[in-house]
């Protein structure tokens, strides 16, 4: 598709920002297990934290695909940092369309500039893309809830200053802002973990937390339904166009090896075998940025097929992500195994992108139920 001028700012600012602010510490990122706060800073000042948020609060308000362009460009240079952009802006588009007024008021204007992080808290130990069988639990006190459960897996919740917290009262889901000084929140770093390793998740336990209700975002029973669906939608469309800047960053990487590469008296890309492989990148690429294309277009125009086509976009790029960064690794050889060269690190990171948001499982149901229903897009 042809780009407006807009657009393509946003996109080249993004490239250059990501290639000289992000991608020479990606390493440091993968093998610290933390991203330093001078890119935190970076972030902020560069209005990415609130890039999908309403300018009147802050935020940047970019259309759906110069966001997805600036999210592909970030994800080439680390998803760790791509995903504190994700997660942010999920959680804090639930609270810009599901909030009150108030709650506009009191929190947007810090989320929308950065000043303050927000983690989305879903998962549980026992509970992933399960989200019904989420065992935290929030009892009616007064005019709030005492909240108690245990969320896993919060990206960013190591430095979250709130967390968009899902729990259930009396069976109906609810969904709460929960301060991070409040008492009876207690964080706990996750560490060790295969891929986004830089994204500081964190394990949040919360024992009869003091919430008052009005914290809470929409209402009683819209919890799921409504709040987290409208949050992870936005999650599935970053993830979509982060997944195919690692299909970018590893065909950057891979022309770059075998073009160098020898072997004998032939350069690697001279082999066939090579060539096919960089084609299939190449080819990857194209179609993953494609159905992301298409799937910010009907974004942006409110098409009610956008919701499922956004699911299929993030299916799509996460898997070809994962094939395509399997397939750098074996054109490095020896060498893909090691820290000198990043494709082992998007490897691990495209294996992330086929669970978060939904698994590659979760949505082959559900799309298989879009096929049956699918009208032909135009």
């Amino acid at each position: 598709m042809r780009l407006t001028d807009v657009q393509a700012g946003w996109r080249d600012r993004a490239r250059r920002f990501a290639a000289g602010r992000i991608a020479p510490l990606a390493d440091q990122i993968d093998r610290q297990q933390a991203t330093p706060a001078s890119v935190l800073a970076a972030m902020r000042e560069e209005g990415y934290l609130g890039a999908a948020l309403p300018a009147r609060w802050g935020g940047g308000e970019l259309d759906p695909v110069s966001y997805g362009l600036v999210t592909e460009e970030i994800g080439k240079a680390c998803s760790s940092v791509r995903s504190l952009m994700t997660v942010h802006n999920m959680a804090a588009q639930a609270l810009t369309a599901l909030g009150d007024r108030h709650q506009r008021q009191r929190w947007l204007p810090e989320l929308c500039t950065g000043r303050k992080i927000i983690a989305f808290a879903l998962s549980e130990p026992g509970a992933g893309s399960a989200t019904r069988a989420i065992g935290t639990r929030a009892v009616e006190v007064g005019d709030g809830y005492l909240v108690s459960g245990t969320k896993k897996w919060i990206t960013f919740g190591q430095i979250a200053d709130l967390f968009l917290v899902f729990a259930h009262c009396e069976r109906e889901p609810v969904a709460l802002v929960v301060d991070r000084h409040s008492d009876g929140l207690t964080v706990t770093p996750v560490t060790d973990i295969f891929g986004t390793r830089g994204s500081m998740p964190a394990e949040v336990r919360l024992d009869d937390v003091r919430v008052p209700r009005s914290h809470q975002v929409g209402p009683t029973g819209a919890g799921l339904g409504f709040v987290a669906n409208l949050a992870l939608d936005h999650g599935r469309f970053s993830v979509a166009w982060g997944s195919t800047g690692i299909i970018q960053g590893c065909l950057d990487a891979c022309v770059s090896y075998t073009g160098q590469r020898t072997q004998g008296d032939r350069t690697l890309k001279d082999h066939q075998l090579v060539r096919r492989h960089l084609t299939d990148m190449l080819v990857a690429h194209t179609a993953a940025q494609a159905v992301c294309y298409r799937s910010a277009c009907l974004r942006e125009t409110g098409d009610p097929r956008a919701v499922m086509e956004t699911a299929l976009a993030k299916y799509h790029a996460a898997e070809a992500a994962i094939r395509v960064a399997n397939d750098a690794v074996h054109l490095h050889g020896a060498n893909g195994c090691t820290t000198d060269y990043p494709v082992a690190r998007y490897l691990r990171d495209a294996t992330v992108m086929g669970i978060v948001e939904g698994t590659h499982e979760i949505h082959q149901v559900t799309l298989a139920d879009y096929a049956f229903q699918r009208p032909y897009l135009r």
